[in-house]
């Protein structure tokens, strides 16, 4: 069979009206293939089980209508890839798992199946420490060449993105909408950088607009295709932990950063290590969970000895009193009276360092007078 036409059949069975995942699972016990299906006769139809007389109905309509082949032409103008079940180049990680969608639509490209991937996600109203962490661990990862997988959503999701592409790596959205809509809409320059670098994924039709209950069903995606799921932080009902439920689910390994004791991001995390979830403090510790030796055993060698110590670059050397400043600011909020106190300088020295220190990017005024350190600053920005 030709395969556009192949495709066409299953984009068919994709998009008939009000046939989900669920009835397109019993269908295909029936009659094996989209192609079986469509050449169906209304009788046969009627032996599927889970199917009401409403949906046979919307079957035989689909058929009539050109309206779903008008749609599927039109995906290809606008150059969005869809891949099927059946399809060779169709995501084997997600073929593993019980619910795994019929169809995917993408553009730019698919994760490489042989590359070690890792899912980054948290909250999206995350902090100063969430940013800075879901940054390093994308630039990090990269750097190893493993590929970053998240959802693109506001905050840790889009960190994580932006760190691994800092990295010049591959890293990949999966979207709770259709790939021709960029959500939120403040990222579409994020979106086009991810396209550059990796690809835009959905199991939604081009066109279908972001609705709430699209984006659970979406995160057994992002589970499914990582090898790793690292949850930066999460509050403790967090969409994030339903990413972790289905990671579970998909027996995969699951991350955490650990965060401080009555921070409400930090809830949902800290639980999760008190239930057993693995600690992550820096890349290496997800080395064994990717096989990274396995892959880049070269790179690692190189990673570990070119990693810097948690003080300043080793190749800037800066004056004593700007070491002690720089030592004092951390991922929290530090106030300028805080720094006094800790370093003891007078005020006119401490404002001299600390907007040396902001000028070469090594920490940031998040708020009058307060400051954060900037992680890895010299290779990140």
């Amino acid at each position: 069979m030709d395969k556009t036409i192949e495709d066409y059949y299953w984009y068919w069975l994709c998009n008939i009206p009000n046939i989900g995942n669920s009835k397109i699972r019993a269908i295909l016990n029936i009659f094996g293939n989209a192609k079986e299906v469509y050449d169906a006769s209304d009788k046969l139809l009627g032996y599927v089980q889970n199917l009401k007389e409403n949906d046979i109905n919307n079957i035989i309509e689909s058929k009539k209508d050109n309206g779903i082949y008008k749609s599927f032409m039109s995906m290809k103008e606008k150059r969005i890839n869809f891949v099927h079940i059946e399809s060779v180049n169709y995501p084997s990680k997600l073929r593993k798992i019980y619910d795994f969608p019929y169809g995917l639509y993408y553009k730019g490209n698919l994760p490489d199946e042989n590359t070690p991937t890792v899912a980054i996600i948290g909250a999206r109203d995350c902090t100063n420490y969430g940013r800075e962490i879901a940054k390093m661990f994308g630039y990090e990862f990269s750097k190893l060449g493993v590929q970053v997988i998240s959802g693109m959503a506001r905050g840790i999701d889009s960190y994580g993105h932006i760190g691994a592409l800092r990295a010049q790596g591959s890293t990949y959205a999966i979207l709770g909408c259709g790939v021709d809509i960029c959500y939120p809409k403040e990222n579409i320059d994020l979106y086009s950088d991810i396209l550059e670098r990796g690809g835009i994924i959905s199991e939604y039709p081009s066109g279908t607009n972001p609705l709430a209950y699209q984006f659970p069903m979406r995160n057994r995606i992002i589970s499914a295709l990582a090898d790793v799921i690292i949850v930066v932080e999460a509050r403790q009902k967090s969409g994030s932990l339903i990413t972790v439920d289905q990671a579970l689910e998909q027996n995969k390994e699951v991350m955490v950063v650990p965060g401080r004791i009555g921070d409400r991001l930090s809830e949902g995390c800290n639980n999760l290590i008190k239930l057993g979830a693995q600690v992550i403090t820096e890349p290496k510790d997800a080395y064994e969970n990717l096989r990274i030796i396995q892959y880049n055993n070269d790179k690692v060698v190189n990673d570990n000895k070119n990693r810097q110590s948690d003080s300043l670059p080793n190749n800037i050397t800066l004056a004593c009193q700007e070491k002690m400043v720089y030592s004092c600011v951390d991922l929290f909020p530090k106030s300028i009276n805080s720094i006094i106190e800790d370093t003891g300088l007078d005020i006119k020295v401490i404002t001299n360092v600390l907007l040396n220190l902001e000028l070469r990017n090594y920490i940031r005024e998040i708020s009058k007078n307060n400051y954060v350190r900037v992680i890895n600053s010299e290779q990140i920005f």
